[in-house]
């Protein structure tokens, strides 16, 4: 076997689809099913049980995914290696975020980055905490930056920055400054959906002052940041919010924090890599580059 077959057949493994694997490397459906053929006679068994349109992977096929994945990185950083003898640091990187770190701190990262390694593309893959962690432990992505720690000992969850959570308001739905956490709970509230690292913080810091999400009256329940700022915005209730996605609002007060006494909501954002993955040069420099620029 070769490391061209590999790379078809973890493309073919990973998007459970020849007609997938086809358009992401550019090649023809009948290449990629030559090249999977010639493997699975090289191997002496079948990778992939065919039902239809759907394809199956087998067990023996999950073993080699994993080998097949080590080779190409192991053959990604010797191309990185050689690369950085030229005194330049090139390479793709797609890294993981959720909602907040993926929009309101990476491009700022990201950028600085740039600065030093003009070289280096990125792509940023933004979805909720618990997808990110997913698609890590799968092997879709090789680094995220996230906004909880989910228990999962297949990986490395690394402290990055404090982020703080504050509760916002639209200035007219709340006059005070300032409130208990009884007269919190009492006021309507505006959620994240439930992968989201936001609301799994908020309700961890909730329930560790004896208040279950149940005795809360939940006005609703929005699948992005921006949506709940706009919900806030309009009077819908407050919410609980990352202080560095509201910054901007913050500052033209078209919302206003509202402190809760006796209370503080810190919480870490996480990188987060897979324990028996190998990072290509180019993603330690990048990883190194967080721990030493941004903590």
């Amino acid at each position: 076997m070769d490391i061209h077959q590999l790379k078809v057949f973890a493309s073919v493994f990973k998007n459970k689809s020849f007609s997938k694997a086809s358009e992401e490397l550019y090649l023809t459906q009948p290449t990629i099913s030559d090249h999977i053929k010639t493997l699975e006679e090289e191997l002496g068994c079948k990778l992939f049980d065919r039902l239809g349109r759907t394809i199956i992977p087998t067990k023996e096929a999950e073993v080699l995914y994993s080998h097949a994945m080590e080779i190409i990185e192991k053959a990604n950083n010797i191309k990185d290696t050689i690369g950085q003898f030229k005194k330049e640091i090139t390479g793709d990187l797609i890294i993981g975020a959720s909602t907040i770190p993926g929009t309101y701190l990476m491009p700022l990262v990201i950028a600085s980055f740039k600065k030093q390694h003009p070289s280096v593309s990125f792509q940023v893959v933004i979805s909720d905490s618990k997808v990110i962690i997913e698609k890590i432990s799968r092997h879709e992505l090789l680094m995220g930056i996230v906004g909880a720690k989910l228990s999962n000992g297949q990986l490395n969850f690394i402290p990055f920055l404090e982020d703080e959570l504050i509760v916002v308001s639209s200035p007219s739905l709340i006059k005070k400054d300032k409130v208990t956490l009884e007269e919190l709970i009492k006021i309507p509230m505006v959620l994240r959906e439930e992968g989201s690292g936001t609301r799994r913080e908020a309700e961890r810091i909730l329930e560790g002052k004896g208040i279950a999400l149940d005795s809360i009256k939940i006005s609703g329940v929005f699948g992005s940041t921006d949506a709940v700022k706009q919900a806030v915005k309009g009077g819908m209730g407050i919410s609980i919010l990352s202080k560095l996605s509201v910054a901007d609002e913050l500052k033209f007060k078209t919302l206003k924090e509202i402190k809760v006494k006796d209370i503080q909501m810190k919480r870490k954002l996480y990188i987060v890599t897979h324990k028996k993955r190998t990072l290509p040069a180019v993603y330690n420099i990048f990883l190194e580059y967080l721990k030493t620029h941004h903590r």
